[in-house]
């Protein structure tokens, strides 16, 4: 249960934060996905510091496990920040399927500290930041540096400070976060030890630990913070509006200048033509789809491209090798999944989450069999026909939804989606809709491929 909200500071969303004693304060603030920036900038706290108390200081994990996939503990005092919104080997974070753990921060000696600031950035549910923060000068009889999860801190030798909870009331709450933790006296106190008691935004599946990058101590009586350097980079930032304006995407290409021309002359319109087809394609009862969106071709990223939210983040490299073939078919790809927004179904304590390969499968069966059929992209032949698979994911599921909506239902896949955005998906949909469980439809499908085909792909090999 979340504690109950005693204080807070509203920053572009809905925000809580319990603060104790009463002249701590704690001021949160929030970049939306398609506004955050590797510049770390807000409205209302510092930038992160370079050369702030934390910078020297020893950090340690007391309790809880380590990501690896993720930084160690090292990055959340390096004067380093992330350059794009999922970048794990930049961040800390605790092991996927744990419910968070605790950090100890020794600074050597006790200082009069101004301010405790804590950053972070996802693009979903590990942007947001919840913890309680303790303090210590480590002088009680009774003190205990290492205090692990079960034993409460104020027993023994720590200090309440304040606790912090940046969950959105609504949605996953992608993007950058900031926390600036004060005291309006100018000195939160004179401590040596801080102790971060983290825990994870969501227990749906197992991917709540935030993405934490910096953390943040300044010294009442030291010089004043230097921000963090961002790379210098020309911004380049077009937006274009979509359907006489009712929508607009902005796509930057900062990172990948040379790919300006293309994505002005050649993605841009097909975001305005397809954009509103998608919608149109994928309603589902009190849904509005997302009014603006994003597209950033980023330099360091890996893979094709990856959607959070309403932000697509495009892999240059991989992009410039391919202008003249699946490109703009890979953008569309992720267009759907701003469209998609299945996220909004695990608001509700009884909603269902879909299996991964039907969000890719029906994503790709509009790419492959609306946006470009005529690249029959999705085809199977012969050569794949062994592997192929109703819960293949991607452009193989996608072949069966074709086939299941050729067959069955023309208008099967709006409906399979309107139930995964609504939270409703079950096994037994498949059957509600057809006649059929999904199991005695993939078999259908694949029997009709093999006569096709002229192949038995159950078929034992022949003996030489």
């Amino acid at each position: 249960m979340r504690p109950r909200p005693v204080f807070a500071v509203v920053a572009s969303m809905l925000l809580f934060a319990t603060v104790a004693p009463a002249e701590i304060t704690v001021v949160v603030a929030h970049n939306r996905n398609e506004d955050a920036t590797p510049e770390f900038k807000f409205k209302n706290i510092p930038r992160p510091a370079k050369n702030d108390a934390a910078t020297t200081a020893a950090f340690t994990l007391v309790d809880g496990r380590r990501d690896p996939n993720g930084g160690d503990v090292a990055v959340l005092h390096d004067g380093r920040v992330p350059t794009e919104e999922d970048a794990p080997s930049d961040n800390f974070f605790f092991r996927a399927g744990t419910d968070g753990g605790r950090l100890l921060l020794d600074l050597g000696a006790a200082i009069e500290i101004k301010q405790v600031n804590t950053y972070s950035w996802h693009p979903a549910t590990r942007g947001p930041q919840v913890y309680r923060l303790y303090a210590a000068d480590g002088k009680a009889a009774d003190f205990n540096a290492q205090p692990k999860k079960g034993t409460d801190p104020e027993t023994c030798g720590w200090k309440s400070v304040a606790s912090v909870d940046m969950r959105p009331a609504t949605g996953e709450g992608g993007g950058q976060y900031g926390v600036s933790i004060s005291d309006s006296s100018g000195a939160i106190g004179r401590y040596r030890y801080l102790l971060f008691d983290v825990s994870r935004t969501e227990d749906r599946d197992a991917f709540g630990n935030t993405f934490f990058c910096e953390i943040d101590v300044l010294d009442r009586s030291a010089p004043p913070p230097v921000p963090v350097e961002s790379a210098a980079t020309q911004t380049i930032r077009e937006t274009f509006e979509i359907a006489s304006g009712k929508y607009q995407v902005t796509i930057d290409t900062s990172d990948a200048p040379d790919l300006s021309d293309w994505a002005r002359n050649e993605l841009a319109p097909m975001a305005q033509e397809w954009y509103p087809k998608m919608v149109a394609m994928l309603p589902s009862e009190g849904y509005e789809a997302p009014k603006a969106f994003s597209i950033i071709f980023s330099k360091d990223m890996q893979g094709v491209a990856a959607t959070g939210g309403t932000r697509i983040r495009c892999a240059a490299t991989w992009f410039r090798r391919n202008l003249k073939g699946e490109a703009k078919g890979a953008v569309f790809h992720e267009m759907v999944h701003v469209v998609q927004q299945y996220g909004r179904g695990r608001r509700s304590p009884d909603s269902s989450r879909p299996p991964g390969w039907l969000t890719e499968g029906l994503t790709d069966y509009l790419r492959w069999f609306v946006y470009e059929p005529q690249s029959h992209g999705a085809e199977i032949t012969k050569r794949n026909l062994s592997r192929a698979r109703y819960d293949a994911s991607y452009r193989v599921t996608a072949n069966f939804l074709n086939w299941v909506t050729e067959k069955y239902d023309k208008s099967f896949v709006p409906k399979l989606n309107a139930a995964i955005r609504e939270g409703k998906y079950n096994d037994d949909l498949w059957k509600q809709l057809t006649g059929h469980t999904a199991q005695e439809l993939g078999d259908e499908w694949k029997a009709e491929l093999e006569r096709n085909l002229g192949s038995d792909a159950t078929a034992p090999a022949k003996q030489k």
